[in-house]
């Protein structure tokens, strides 16, 4: 039987509780929302925080909140707004319109990807409330004809199009020239009308000690500082000399408890010409990503 707990749903799932920090942060988007719904002009919220900060699921039940309010409270400023959830990621897009079955406020239309939003508004000559946006280093910061993206920026024609636009980011995960932001980049944007940043810190996927996360984000930064005394406490933290060593450790803790897995960098080449191609490192060989950001669920 499959762990639930280990589903891509359950990640992001609008029935987990939040923090008093998440659940604060969603209020203030809120706020600040049913605010700038009334002004003339767009307004952007940005939440700033690398993976495994409870970016999605703070959307995810930000989203929910918006979509009740949109279609059953006739008091509310946000009653009878048009509003939509939009993601880069064929995949993810995935799991979000999988939560929608069971939360009747809650439509599967309302998730989309950027391109098919704006060609939709575009040919309808409509705009829209409130665009929450996950992911949005995927946004398109050029040109993309061959998936008929034709203007220069994802995220400016979003705005053109929105009242209010609510995004998270991440800045260690541009992998794509097409897709090429920085936090500098972001705010040349964002710095142009009413905004208010957030930045979450506290890390939820690695039940590490806080000097060990600090170890690894100056990691991360190129910096390499001696392990701190921290490292293996209540952490299962390993150095591997040898990849397939460390593969056949992965196999074995996914058999025991499931979502055990590699990750690379995007250090290495990735062609896709419908062919494998296989990251070989000493003993250890395997295909690297073949994923296809061209298409669409």
């Amino acid at each position: 039987m499959k762990n639930i707990d280990n589903a891509a749903t359950n990640k992001i799932s609008p029935f987990k509780k939040l923090t008093t920090e998440q659940e604060q942060l969603v209020n203030d988007i809120i706020s600040f929302t049913k605010h700038h719904l009334t002004q003339n002009h767009p307004a952007i919220y940005t939440v700033y925080g690398d993976a495994g900060t409870g970016k999605s699921v703070i959307l995810s039940q930000l989203f929910v909140r918006i979509q009740k309010e949109a279609r059953t409270q006739q008091n509310s400023v946000l009653y009878h707004t048009n509003n939509y959830f939009l993601v880069n990621h064929p995949e993810i897009l995935k799991v979000y319109k999988e939560i929608a079955g069971p939360i009747k406020e809650l439509y599967k239309k309302d998730f989309a990807r950027p391109t098919s939003l704006i060609n939709q508004l575009d040919k309808q000559n409509q705009t829209i409330d409130v665009a929450v946006i996950d992911e949005a280093h995927l946004l398109l910061s050029k040109p993309d004809h061959y998936n008929n993206f034709y203007h220069d920026n994802q995220l400016v024609e979003i705005i053109k199009r929105a009242k209010v636009v609510i995004i998270v980011f991440d800045q260690y995960q541009v992998l794509r020239m097409k897709s090429l932001w920085t936090p500098e980049r972001l705010q040349a944007i964002t710095n142009q009308y009413p905004h208010k940043d957030y930045h979450l810190t506290h890390m939820f996927r690695m039940n590490a000690s806080n000097e060990l996360v600090k170890w690894f984000n100056e990691f991360t930064n190129y910096k390499l500082t001696p392990l701190p005394a921290s490292a293996r406490d209540h952490y299962d933290f390993r150095i591997y000399s040898d990849a397939e060593e460390m593969r056949n450790a992965i196999v074995q803790r996914n058999k025991e408890v499931g979502l055990s897995r590699i990750l690379s960098t995007s250090g290495y080449p990735s062609t896709l010409d419908g062919g494998k191609h296989y990251i070989e490192e000493g003993r250890f060989k395997m295909p690297w990503d073949q994923y296809n950001y061209t298409v669409t669920p």
